[in-house]
């Protein structure tokens, strides 16, 4: 048959159908006639055989020209020696098997290719603007930044934008999942996506040519099946097997004194496996990793990001959410964490910077509503100032003339502890609060390690910018082997250099600052979502939504189809090699040959197609709602969790009427909130899930915490009870002791299930990392 080719009408499916079916009729004809007209079977047989051989001389014409040779040749000497000596169904049956191949090999890419393609038909030509004339339909090129576009129902999102009316849109196209997403007003969305609501208003953050779709599109464009390493293996095998193959035939003639033994050989001998299996195993994968969510710009990249070893990877934005969040809030003695909270997220929302939107979500998160501020400035540097309930408030930097406070230094010293940045909140000048903030590590990242660790690699390396001492933390989270912290763009691409010459090396990244490490490794793979132009365009392979357990799928998926491809290729050739020697023995005429060939070549190309199931999901429907379900829940008990840290934080002060009332808040919203949450996992979730994996002791440890989140609580109550008119001081020391217990339990409970169970939901948008905490 023949390897992969360029040219778009030589793969084209339906001239090959087309070519296939004629011979199949002059093959059947040829059968059928031959009872009563011999001769007139024969004249149909080499009809089929002249016809074959008519475009396959043009193809290896062509290949000639670009200095190579394979199985083509071999297809031709093949039928030009079946019509010299007479055998005319054995070149009959070449030719039907040459047609038979490309026809089966025209299908495989279309079918592998369809998701690829399916981008580029998505692609909208034209959009609606709203001016001050009402609608207009324009070109996509012309929408500028700041203007609204409305988004039909069943219309494709044109660029990049924030939700002005709330919409549900399919995000199939770039993640390739299939459930629609409800997006708020605020919400950002991106290009690409469906809307499947309510016609939408969103007002444009980037040009069409800077959206996320436009580069994923360019990606699309790149993305034909290319010839992978392990393809130019079969090229080169083709260029021996060839002669080895006229050797066998000529020496099997000399022995035999028969013609006919030559062309047998020729016929049994064409290397359609190798040639075959390869580009479509490989193409299926491309299509499975973008279906997975995961853009491979050619077979080359897959297939070496197949046999990767080593994996080197950015931290900020990567391995961490890549946004400062509010992790913690510490306030003076005898000042209310909630109102001081409010107070803050009133003056932030007015502010771009990205602390800002730290401190206005970590109000949200607790359900705290935003007073009206005014008079509201910002000092570059410093924060911002405004006036609320009528305080003077400012956010940002500690105030330069502000006396010595104990808290103020614990505070500090609290902060370079935990490895965060301090966010002060002053009123009336005197410091309040503090709110530590810190990059938290992507909810996904530790089970995606743990994955690329069982899928072969050896050293899992962070390469960052950012500090030794926040680099070696995260490091240690995850388990990686290595740091290598305070790198610029040429200590990244040195460290890549290095590592390459013990293996092939993967490169992640998404900022501007890692394109030139993407670009020297072996693999680049880039953060599409968030990763900026650069990155995209220097990357092998694009993330294309935010989630980096794309990662490891793709890595699988790429381990998987080198595995189909390889496989399919050897055992094609060792059954052909088994046929050619039988024809050399004269055990296998030129007839049976072609038919025994012919077999063996559909074998082979179902079999590399397994690779379009490579990764199918074997989760039923029923469990996804109920771990996005609870998923959600989690992001709603911010302000119960906290609630602990903070009464048990208040007990350092000796009882009093506010240390009361913060045990008695936490107790009341430990027993509104958390409870019932942990009650429903363990009646609904968990049965579920250990059904779902088959093991009945899969959750008895999430089980034991629940029992003893419960206990604790119920301690807790029993000191309340115990003490109607206020915590007394003899119950300070063991109600503290149980608080922080009730804290690292949750926390740590916390972070098990996001870690293990929620990074499996579906539909997590705006998940953030509760291990953070």
């Amino acid at each position: 048959m023949s390897e992969q080719r360029s040219s778009t009408p030589d793969r084209g499916l339906r001239p090959m159908i087309a070519l296939t079916a004629a011979l199949a009729v002059l093959v059947l004809t040829g059968a059928a006639v031959r009872p009563v007209a011999a001769q007139a079977c024969g004249a149909l047989w080499a009809t089929a055989t002249v016809v074959m051989i008519v475009p396959a001389v043009w193809w290896v014409l062509r290949d000639l020209r670009a200095g190579r040779y394979g199985a083509d040749l071999l297809a031709v000497i093949a039928m030009v020696g079946a019509l010299a000596v007479g055998e005319f169904l054995a070149g009959a049956l070449v030719a039907l098997m040459v047609a038979t191949g490309r026809t089966l090999e025209a299908y495989a890419d279309r079918r592998a290719g369809r998701d690829l393609t399916g981008l580029l038909r998505r692609a909208p030509a034209s959009a609606h603007r709203r001016g001050a004339a009402g609608l207009e339909t324009v070109a996509v090129d012309s929408i500028a930044p700041g203007e609204v576009v409305v988004v039909m129902s069943g219309e494709t999102v044109p660029v990049d934008g924030v939700l002005e009316t709330a919409g549900v849109f399919d995000e199939s196209a770039l993640t390739g999942e299939s459930v629609p997403v409800t997006r708020r007003v605020g919400g950002e969305v991106r290009s690409g996506v469906v809307n499947v609501g309510a016609a939408a208003d969103i007002r444009a953050r980037a040009t069409v040519a800077d959206s996320t779709y436009a580069g994923i599109v360019t990606l699309a464009r790149q993305a034909a099946a290319v010839s992978a390493p392990v393809a130019r293996l079969a090229d080169r095998v083709a260029a021996w097997f060839l002669p080895l193959a006229v050797v066998v035939a000529v020496l099997a003639w000399i022995a035999s004194g028969d013609p006919v033994r030559a062309v047998a050989v020729i016929v049994t001998a064409t290397p359609c496996p190798l040639l075959l299996a390869v580009p479509v195993a490989i193409t299926a994968g491309m299509s499975r990793s973008a279906r997975c969510g995961v853009v491979v710009k050619g077979g080359a990249a897959l297939e070496t990001l197949g046999r990767a070893r080593c994996l080197a990877m950015d931290k900020t934005g990567t391995v961490t959410l890549g946004r400062p969040e509010v992790v913690e809030v510490i306030t003076a003695p005898g000042v209310d964490a909630d109102r001081v909270l409010r107070q803050a997220a009133a003056i932030e929302q007015y502010s771009p910077h990205v602390l800002a939107r730290a401190v206005t979500v970590a109000a949200d998160r607790r359900g705290l509503d935003r007073p009206v501020a005014d008079a509201v400035s910002e000092e570059p540097g410093q924060g911002a100032t405004g006036d609320v309930d009528g305080r003077r408030v400012r956010v940002g930097r500690l105030p330069e003339d502000v006396a010595a406070r104990e808290w103020v230094d614990w505070v500090m010293r609290r902060a370079r502890l935990d490895l965060a940045g301090v966010i002060w909140v002053s009123i009336d000048d005197v410091p309040q609060a503090a709110l530590l903030v810190r990059d938290p590590l992507r909810a996904d990242a530790a089970r995606t390690m743990r994955r690329l660790r069982a899928a072969g690699l050896r050293r899992l390396i962070l390469l960052t910018g950012d500090r030794i001492d926040n680099a070696v933390a995260v490091a240690n989270m995850l388990g990686l082997t290595e740091v290598i912290a305070d790198a610029d763009p040429s200590d990244k691409i040195a460290a890549i250099r290095a590592e390459r010459r013990d293996g092939v090396t993967v490169m992640v990244g998404d900022g501007v600052n890692d394109a030139p490490a993407l670009a020297a490794a072996d693999v680049g793979v880039a953060l599409g979502s968030r990763g900026s132009t650069a990155a995209v365009q220097a990357a092998d392979a694009v993330i294309v939504d935010d989630r980096i357990d794309r990662l490891a799928d793709a890595v699988e998926i790429a381990q998987r189809a080198r595995a189909i491809a390889v496989q399919s290729a050897v055992a094609g050739m060792a059954l052909s090699l088994l046929a050619m020697i039988a024809a050399a023995f004269g055990l296998l005429p030129p007839a049976p040959g072609a038919l025994v060939q012919e077999g063996i070549d559909v074998v082979v190309i179902l079999n590399a197609l397994r690779a379009m199931r490579i990764g199918a999901s074997r989760r039923g429907a029923s469990i996804d709602p109920l771990i996005a379900r609870f998923a959600r829940e989690h992001e709603r008990l911010h302000a119960a969790r906290a609630s602990v840290k903070t009464a048990a934080e208040s007990l350092a002060h000796g009882p009093g009427p506010e240390v009361d009332t913060a045990v008695r808040r936490a107790l009341e919203l430990l027993t509104a909130d958390v409870l019932p949450h942990e009650h429903a996992e363990e009646t609904e979730l968990y049965p579920a899930l250990t059904d779902y994996l088959r093991d009945p002791e899969a959750m008895v440890t999430m089980s034991r915490e629940h029992t003893e989140i419960q206990r604790l609580v119920d301690r807790i109550r029993r000191h309340l009870d115990s003490a109607p008119t206020g915590v007394r001081a003899d119950q300070i020391e063991d109600l503290r002791a149980t608080l922080y217990g009730l804290d690292a339990i949750l926390t740590l409970h916390f972070a098990q299930e996001d870690e293990a169970l929620f990074t499996l939901a579906r539909d997590r948008t705006g998940s953030r990392a509760s291990s953070a905490h």
